[in-house]
């Protein structure tokens, strides 16, 4: 089985390392990711197209594959604002995930939120929530939904307040009715979606930081 697989968010640290572990994978033929600055990668697996996220109608060819990781993500204060925000984490995501529909993809695997709820008061989880619950309209023979915690491992950009809970969670998690809400590696999400990615699964299926997620990758 020779797969092309499409990745969004491949500099964020679930990305990279999703990048790493389908460049290696053996049912892998072509990783491509698409990205707004050059990513390259050692692998000659892996094709890197830089594109515009504001106009993504343009590379609907690019969509084209057996399967479609959406990785992408940033913060509000990366972003700007809640709407910037929400303009990378719903919209794009969104409408990356409609071109992938129309170019025949289909397995759509997502990175989401724990806690992600469309009637969410937090405006983060609102719109996690919201893009889990729109994907699922689009004509994809699969959905895997993923919804990890605080992820952690190496990024790009500086965030003392994730860097603060990345030291303080892992020991407060260890306390009774807090261990669901642990911190998870970006590494073990990536290596969880590549297994999923290569196994028989259902047409939609949400996969749990508490329930599914194997903290010994």
């Amino acid at each position: 089985m020779s797969q092309t697989a499409v990745v969004i968010g491949a500099t964020g640290v679930v990305g990279r390392a999703l990048v790493d572990h389908l460049s290696r994978h053996p049912n892998i033929q072509r990783v491509r990711t698409l990205t707004r600055r050059p990513a390259p990668h050692p692998s000659p697996k892996v094709d890197n197209k830089v594109i515009d996220f504001d106009q993504l109608s343009q590379y609907a060819d690019l969509m084209k594959g057996d399967l479609l990781f959406s990785c992408l993500g940033t913060t509000k204060k990366q972003a700007g604002s809640i709407e910037a925000q929400r303009h990378v984490d719903y919209h794009c995501q969104w409408r990356v995930a409609q071109l992938a529909a129309e170019q025949g993809v289909g397995h759509y695997l997502l990175v989401s939120s724990s806690g992600a709820n469309p009637r969410s008061k937090s405006p983060y989880l609102k719109m996690k929530g919201e893009l889990e619950q729109r994907v699922q309209s689009l004509p994809f023979n699969r959905i895997s939904l993923f919804q990890p915690s605080l992820l952690l491992g190496q990024r790009s950009d500086f965030r003392p307040g994730e860097t603060l809970a990345a030291l303080l969670l892992p020991a407060l998690c260890l306390l009774p009715g807090l261990r669901r809400y642990r911190p998870i590696r970006g590494e073990q999400v990536a290596a969880k979606m590549v297994a999923v990615s290569q196994s028989p699964g259902h047409p939609i299926e949400t996969f749990r930081l508490d329930e599914l997620f194997d903290y010994e990758v």
